[in-house]
């Protein structure tokens, strides 16, 4: 049970690296960088005594998170929307108040429109006829004596 295993071990595989030539590199395009932008070059020294040297990063600062607003703002908006909806409806009740007034107001000069030129025309019709121009006939009391006429 406890037998070793013999196993063959795989032969190894030797990569070399392949050279890069000319023809094969694109060269970068180079942006110039503002002298105020290049970091500087730390060093630091290993316990074994190695000397690692490159550029210095900043720890990365995590954006600062926003404060929550106290109130929702789906709850502004449908506080909102309230006012809005309140403010149309007594618009609307203005509106039709309005309406209503002004509906009486035509109703009421229709009535005296009518009531002026009903007066009017009666006046025309019913009048006295004096002062107008046309014939006057008099009569006088006619005295007939024996069959005769005196005038």
């Amino acid at each position: 049970m406890n037998e070793p295993t013999t196993h063959q071990a795989a032969p190894l595989v030797v990569h070399q690296p392949t050279p890069i030539t000319s023809a094969a590199v694109h060269a970068a395009p180079v942006v110039p960088l503002q002298p105020g932008t290049i970091p500087a070059v730390a060093s630091v020294v290993l316990q074994d005594g190695r000397v690692v040297t490159g550029y210095a990063v900043a720890p990365a600062q995590p954006e600062p998170v926003a404060a929550k607003p106290v109130v929702s703002r789906t709850a502004v908006n449908v506080a909102l929307g309230g006012v809005g909806f309140l403010a149309v409806c007594g618009g609307l009740l203005l509106l039709t108040s309005f309406i209503a007034a002004l509906t009486a107001f035509i109703g009421q000069l229709i009535t005296l429109a009518a009531v002026v030129f009903g007066g009017w025309i009666a006046v025309q019709v019913l009048g006295s006829s004096s002062g107008k121009g046309g014939t006057t006939v008099n009569i006088r009391r006619a005295v007939f004596k024996r069959n005769q006429f005196h005038g």
